[in-house]
């Protein structure tokens, strides 16, 4: 994987304080679609590019439902994905209702299984 070197202040630095820091950013080398993805699957399985694609379709317009129901989803070895909340904190004592709840947020946790497999990644500097 390539990365190319940034600088950046140090996290939790005061302004007055901001000292720049190197750090690695990865280089994005483009997107796959879910055509793209059918394709590759259909070179490598019996099923059909149009068959992988509706799978892939149909589950992208399933997932909100599912979350939207508070269960978590769990890809097998690619990982799981549920949602997490973004409120207003209020006094103890107080009364806590829905209208304190700001937003919603999607968390992708890989599996051990992902992680595992990601081990061997090597890493090079963006050429200029």
């Amino acid at each position: 994987m390539k990365y190319r070197v940034v600088k950046r202040g140090v996290p939790g630095a005061e302004p007055e304080d901001v000292v720049k820091k190197q750090y690695a950013n990865p280089v994005n080398a483009g997107k796959l679609t879910i055509k793209d993805l059918s394709k590759d699957i259909a070179a490598r399985t019996t099923l059909t590019r149009g068959d992988i694609e509706n799978v892939l379709i149909s589950f992208v317009e399933g997932l909100p439902t599912y979350l939207k129901l508070g269960l978590s989803v769990k890809l097998g070895d690619l990982g799981t994905m549920r949602l997490t909340l973004k409120s207003e904190g209020v006094d103890e004592g107080m009364k806590f209702d829905a209208s304190k709840i700001k937003g919603v947020k999607v968390i992708f946790t890989p599996s051990t299984e992902l992680k595992n497999n990601l081990k061997d990644i090597t890493f090079e500097e963006e050429r200029k």
